[in-house]
């Protein structure tokens, strides 16, 4: 008897990845405890029908529109363009989103879609501070009471953020375990959310975890890339040669690249934190110096020993110091459509008093980090190409701890 051929189910395209099974090639899928993969599965149940309904469109984009400030302008940074000495550079300027970065974006709609499956409380993990703050102003709005776990090490080092989520009404739990960062203000979470499935929504800040969050939180960051891409067309009538963005666990960069994935004339550039170097064990370079394995309910290149045990990242951000990438980011790097570089954190720094200085914009620390590699990429281009990249978050938080790495007492 013969048998029936499977179906393939892979997309053709590689702009709709991830297949039917959440999977992106090797990467991705659902790895989590049997007592989320019911809510795992309604989650996505939920999405899907979201995501096509208008009213739910509707009201997410009344809300971006006029809560958020969306849609974020397109600058060219003509001064920095000038010392750069080749490509033109423009930035999409997504730290003028309300609340001071990107993360907005995406915790607008996971907390529209909370009230849609009728949850009563939000859970969030969060490193630098900008998803945490995210979190709980939409929480805020909505009236839903606030979980925001926080790694120790990054609640005293991004304590004007910690202040803003306390102020916003949500509670700031500390978390003390492993190296207390964003890895283990995730694990936290997890546990949390494991506890409390009936009526918690965790809202996860990056393109990272089970499916369907590192495409659903995709989707709701890819409004960076279309709004770009529709802006850098009218202001210059042709598309940038490369877009360039920091990654952490990789949403700002994944919501530039993904309406960009298809133009193949188009580079991708992802710019990890290198910290003190690819060549010491103190950086949060996941592709350039980790490998396949599971984290946090998928598979990507993570940081880990001989034994598959994580290795603790390092980084001068909060936000990019998560010791793992994005499933996408690791499928998009495997395939050779996307770009991986890295930026030190000393290079990070200099990037930050550059652009302050000659474009009156304090970046955040993490698209910092990609100033440093548009630095290099401007040169490589010439004088006759166009860079855009996403200056994902603004640098009040890390004023404080800047200032206090040159020696400057606030």
């Amino acid at each position: 008897m013969s048998e029936t051929a499977p179906v393939d189910t892979r997309p053709n395209s590689l702009s709709a990845w991830p297949d039917n099974n959440g999977r992106f090639g090797d990467f991705g899928g659902r790895y989590v405890a049997e007592t989320l993969m019911p809510l795992i599965l309604e989650l996505e149940t939920a999405y899907e029908a979201a995501k096509i309904d208008p009213a739910f469109t509707d009201k997410m984009d009344e809300f971006l529109r006029d809560y958020v400030g969306k849609p974020s302008p397109m600058y060219f940074a003509e001064r920095l363009t000038e010392e750069f000495g080749g490509a033109q550079v423009w930035l999409k300027r997504d730290e003028l989103n309300h609340t001071g970065s990107h993360k907005i974006n995406n915790c607008l709609g996971q907390v529209l879609l909370a009230l849609r499956m009728g949850k009563t409380r939000i859970i969030a993990e969060t490193g630098a501070g900008q998803h945490g703050v995210a979190t709980a102003t939409v929480a805020a709005r909505f009236g839903l009471p606030c979980t925001v776990f926080m790694g120790a090490t990054d609640v005293a080092r991004q304590s004007p953020n910690v202040f803003r989520m306390k102020l916003l009404g949500a509670e700031v739990v500390p978390v003390t375990s492993g190296t207390g960062t964003l890895k283990d203000a995730m694990n936290e979470a997890l546990r949390d959310w494991v506890t409390n499935v009936h009526d918690t929504f965790y809202v996860i800040g990056t393109v990272a975890g089970p499916h369907p969050y590192p495409a659903m939180v995709r989707d709701f960051q890819s409004i960076i890339g279309r709004e770009a891409r529709e802006q850098i067309l009218e202001r210059t009538g042709r598309l940038p040669d490369a877009c360039v963005a920091c990654i952490g666990g990789g949403s700002n960069a994944m919501g530039l690249f993904h309406p960009f994935i298809d133009d193949e004339d188009v580079r991708l550039i992802g710019v990890e934190a290198a910290g003190l170097g690819l060549d010491t064990d103190k950086h949060a370079a996941s592709l350039k110096g980790g490998r396949p394995g599971i984290l946090h309910g998928n598979r990507t290149y993570l940081l880990q020993d001989d034994d598959g045990q994580i290795i603790d990242a390092h980084s001068i951000s909060a936000g990019l110091d998560y010791p793992g990438i994005g499933p996408e980011h690791a499928f998009l790097h495997d395939m050779k459509r996307a770009e991986y570089v890295s930026a030190t954190d000393t290079e990070a720094l200099e990037m930050f008093q550059i652009c302050s200085r000659l474009e009156g914009i304090i970046p955040a620390l993490e698209p910092a980090h990609a100033l440093a590699r548009v630095r290099d990429l401007a040169k490589e281009l010439g004088p006759k190409g166009m860079i855009l990249m996403n200056m994902c978050g603004r640098g009040d938080k890390d004023v404080p701890q800047v200032a206090e790495m040159l020696g400057v007492k606030l």
